[in-house]
């Protein structure tokens, strides 16, 4: 009877041992260790080369070379090694999703609270369930991956885009300079507010996204949704706001779970 677990082992090992090399590869290239890495698979292949002639000298003097450079190499590359046992964290689907969320919302967050310190006008639309297609698909179309800089540059004074509004859904910047509808007759409505805010109401009265409002006047926060206002928003209120509009109620869940596991 043929014995497969004779031919399991080994083929195991080499599975193992391949996927070993080929994570450490990926890890050191390129970088100072590499030499390192190199100067073991050399020193490998000599042991297994002097093992197999039957050289027993040299195998003892390279099993005792190796029980020094081991620590050596433990204190050497103390940096690298750490960082390779750090990627070995094993992370679900649902932490890199509070993950990408969370980095999504401290970059926004910090953009328009730098934008509000230096008194530059913004307005943008943080799309929810309904689609801003229609009002953007006249504006500039970008379909870029949210960052700080790329966002920030938008409303610079100087960029023929800083009129208009930034259009996000998820994490993507899917338009800029977009035409926003003024809003009709509300008691929300004063004398004192500007177009931006006025189009901020127009805009949360047609559809369930949330409008943020940069006031170049004051640097004053506001946020609009259902064709209501609130202004004057903090950072520390505006990401409480944004995270329970835009996290679904299980991903909540987990996010604390994850903050509590974190903390300990």
């Amino acid at each position: 009877m043929f014995n497969y677990l004779h031919y399991l082992v080994p083929i195991s090992e080499i599975i193992i041992i391949t996927v070993m090399l080929n994570y450490l590869l990926k890890l050191f290239w390129g970088t100072r260790a590499m030499d390192v890495v190199f100067g073991f698979i050399a020193f490998l292949f000599l042991f297994l080369f002097s093992a197999w002639l039957g050289l027993p000298v040299l195998s003892k003097i390279m099993v005792n070379v190796v029980n020094v450079a081991v620590i050596a190499v433990l204190i050497i590359f103390q940096p690298e090694l750490r960082l390779a046992l750090s990627k070995l964290r094993v992370k679900g689907r649902k932490y890199r999703e509070i993950d990408d969320f969370d980095k999504f919302l401290d970059n926004l967050s910090n953009s328009i609270y730098r934008l509000s310190e230096k008194q530059i006008g913004a307005l943008v639309v943080i799309e929810n369930q309904d689609s801003y297609e229609e009002n953007a698909s006249s504006a500039v179309m970008m379909q870029a991956e949210f960052s700080s800089e790329l966002f920030e540059s938008i409303f610079m004074t100087t960029t023929p885009l800083h009129d208009g509004a930034v259009v996000i859904r998820g994490s993507t910047i899917v338009a800029a300079g977009t035409i926003l509808p003024l809003a009709q007759e509300t008691p929300q409505l004063t004398k004192t507010m500007g177009t931006r805010h006025r189009a901020a109401l127009g805009a949360s009265q047609k559809t369930d996204a949330l409008i943020i409002v940069v006031s170049e006047e004051t640097g004053k926060v506001s946020l609009a949704r259902d064709g209501i206002m609130t202004r004057g928003v903090k950072i520390d209120r505006f990401r409480g706001i944004i995270r329970s509009i835009f996290t679904p109620p299980e991903l909540t869940k987990k996010f604390k779970r994850w903050k509590l596991w974190r903390s300990r």
